[in-house]
């Protein structure tokens, strides 16, 4: 009986030893790779806010914490798998394995802690990745649409052509808040450019209520192309249909030229002092919200948009896919946790830059089947759905079966 409490002790005692290396290793690997994920996306969309003053610091720290469980729900599974490769690997390497192997207890006894946190992580896992994640991900780009709205120079960047307002080209030289210096506004139809207006400066005004945006120039000058053919007449500006703002001391040139066929293109050019353009849709140049995208929405969501679409006898694989994608990846960090911890044993080694590449090639193994059923999931007929189970199947498979046979050797 004396030697049986022995070992129950030894065996609490290893167990409390692994959970501790277990949730440090994880901690440390969680921040390592959520502060890799969020410096990603923040450089990429809020950091250039910021520094072009398009973003104030509080929009920074708003759009951080938004997207913490966007990105925890990929670091979880990613520090599981480097947390049981580094302590797995150093228990090795440090000769405690095969001391505790010799005190009678088994591999399967000694990783149960281990197994049963992976388990306690995949749930977390799931509730980031199917619930939480999702709203965030959309309140973290409406965050970034409503500090466009509170400052309109948003949407006009300095020195740069802005095509995304329909049927304008705009071009700002310099912008000091919403004033605007050096404009230019290319006014299109059918792609060919009738109407060019500069104006040395001009201010953006927005109107929050409709969500559009107007353009107060001054000191204007505007051209207007009309194209006729050889011999006729060219005709005159209907000053009512351009110049229908306020404005003063309003001039009109006329100005012939031929072109390449021998065309002759008339150019009419009016100056006034002031004129409005406007108003501008400011949501065709801020990527509308509206209904979310796929890869944004709940699990709840997809289930209710994949019946929407069967009913209305459209192929929901695409949602299908995404649903799939969610639920499979929620269950990474168990898989990662089996494969992990006998490769762990093998590698043999206390160096952390081992752990790490190999958790880094598992990760693009895993990462690799989830592209292809993204990249196919306008295909039904491959089931591009069921491709997402396959890391999963191989990883806790193949880890199971390297745990049995450690522990048999």
């Amino acid at each position: 009986m004396g030697v049986e409490r022995t070992i129950e002790s030894g065996v609490r005692t290893l167990h409390l030893y692994l959970a501790k290396q277990t949730v440090a290793a994880l901690l440390m690997t969680i921040a390592v790779f959520t502060f890799v994920l969020l410096l990603g996306n923040v450089l990429k969309e809020i950091m250039v806010l910021l520094v072009n003053q398009q973003a104030s610091f509080g929009t920074l720290l708003k759009a951080v914490a938004l997207l913490m469980p966007y990105v925890l729900a990929f670091a979880l599974p990613m520090g599981m798998l480097t947390a049981s490769l580094l302590v797995f690997g150093r228990f090795s390497a440090d000769q405690e394995l095969t001391a505790a192997r010799a005190g009678g207890v088994s591999l399967v006894s000694l990783i149960m802690p281990v197994v049963l946190m992976s388990i306690f992580v995949s749930g977390l896992s799931a509730l980031m990745t199917l619930e939480i994640a999702p709203k965030c991900r959309v309140l973290y780009k409406e965050l970034l649409y409503r500090a466009g709205l509170e400052r309109a120079a948003t949407f006009l960047p300095e020195d740069q052509f802005v095509d995304s307002l329909p049927g304008y080209i705009l071009y700002v030289g310099e912008r000091e808040g919403n004033l605007l210096k050096d404009v230019l506004i290319y006014e299109l139809e059918d792609e060919v450019t009738v109407k060019k207006i500069s104006a040395s400066e001009g201010t953006l005004t927005i109107d929050a209520g409709s969500e559009s945006a107007n353009l107060d120039l001054r000191n204007v000058i505007m051209e207007r192309r009309n194209v006729t053919s050889p011999g006729r007449g060219g005709g005159s500006v209907d000053e009512e249909e351009n110049l229908d703002t306020e404005m003063a001391a309003v001039r009109v040139e006329p100005v012939f030229r031929l072109d390449a066929e021998g065309n002759r293109v008339e150019w009419h050019v009016v100056k006034m002092k002031a004129f409005r353009l406007g108003p501008f849709p400011l949501r065709a140049s801020a990527r509308e919200i509206g209904k979310p995208r796929l890869s944004w929405m709940s699990f709840r969501e997809l289930l209710t948009e994949i019946k929407a679409l069967e009913a209305s006898g459209v192929d929901p694989t695409p949602a299908r896919v995404q649903l799939h994608r969610q639920v499979a990846f929620s269950f990474a960090s168990i898989g990662f946790t089996l494969i992990g911890i006998p490769l762990g044993i093998r590698a043999h080694r206390r160096e952390t830059s081992v752990g790490i590449a190999i958790a880094l090639v598992l990760v693009l193994f895993y990462y690799g089947f989830l592209i292809l059923a993204q990249s196919l999931d306008t295909h039904a007929e491959f089931h591009p759905h069921l491709i997402l189970w396959i890391p999963n199947l191989v990883f806790q498979a193949g880890g199971a079966a390297l745990i049995w046979r450690s522990n048999r050797s």
